[in-house]
């Protein structure tokens, strides 16, 4: 994949993974727009980044997807990349008392709005040279965190529809890219909760090398492990990784 002269929509691109790609696509030389539900989060992201466009909208409703289509096809008319990144982890027990609207919105965010965004975005990215979908999944999707089940549902489910998808496209010009992160030094679930994770700036670098050289299953650290371990070798992830959970 080319990083230079591309037109870029990246979801939940205000802080996390999704800004640490942002500032390198906008470095190689591309137009970059990130949306985020959070001003204040794309204030601090377009203060540190001259040139980065920022779009407040929310993914997590279809309108909300309706809507940020509609601009940015109308706005930049040469998008030729989507990155879905934006993406939200709870982590409670199944047995307790949960409220199935914040469930929902997981489903939705995770899920819904990587589905419905690359179908409105599809006929817009067939046009262009070079288009591409790029979906950040995760080493979860392999062998969940049991603390974590709709995230590692949702990203299970996010890996099975990337193979579709990239099957689908193949005789298109569209290119359907998957990053598989392990965890990551980031806030994603609540701040502190991934500090034993990669560092970001590593592993962006290295995705960012990786999407230079073509590669479209870019899996990183622990995630590389469990993105091609054999049945026996993800029963014992597994195992190791919920060992403490019950």
């Amino acid at each position: 994949m080319d990083l230079g002269e591309h037109t870029i929509l990246i979801t939940g691109g205000a802080s996390g993974i999704g800004l640490a790609l942002a500032a390198r696509f906008l470095r190689a030389g591309s137009r970059v727009i990130v949306c985020g539900r959070r001003e204040e989060k794309l204030r601090e992201a377009a203060a540190a980044h001259p040139g980065l466009i920022t779009h407040r909208a929310d993914v997590a409703t279809a309108a909300g997807r309706r809507t940020l289509c509609d601009w940015v096809m109308q706005a930049y008319p040469a998008l030729d990349v989507l990155v879905n990144n934006a993406g939200i982890q709870r982590r409670f027990q199944l047995t307790a008392p949960t409220d199935w609207d914040d469930v929902r919105e997981e489903l939705a965010i995770n899920l819904e709005a990587p589905l419905h965004l690359s179908l409105m975005l599809l006929p817009q990215l067939m046009r262009q040279p070079r288009p591409a979908i790029v979906n950040i999944t995760s080493g979860l999707s392999f062998a969940p965190l049991t603390a974590a089940p709709v995230y590692s549902a949702t990203k299970a489910a996010l890996h099975s529809l990337t193979l579709s998808l990239r099957h689908q496209l193949s005789h298109t010009p569209v290119s359907v890219v998957e990053v598989i992160p392990p965890a990551v030094n980031t806030d994603l679930g609540g701040a502190g909760l991934h500090t034993f994770g990669a560092p970001l700036d590593e592993f962006a670098d290295a995705v960012f090398a990786r999407l230079g050289a073509g590669d479209v299953e870019i899996a990183y650290g622990g995630a590389a492990q469990s993105s091609r371990a054999s049945r026996a070798e993800l029963d014992a992830i597994f195992n190791r990784m919920n060992a403490t959970i019950h």
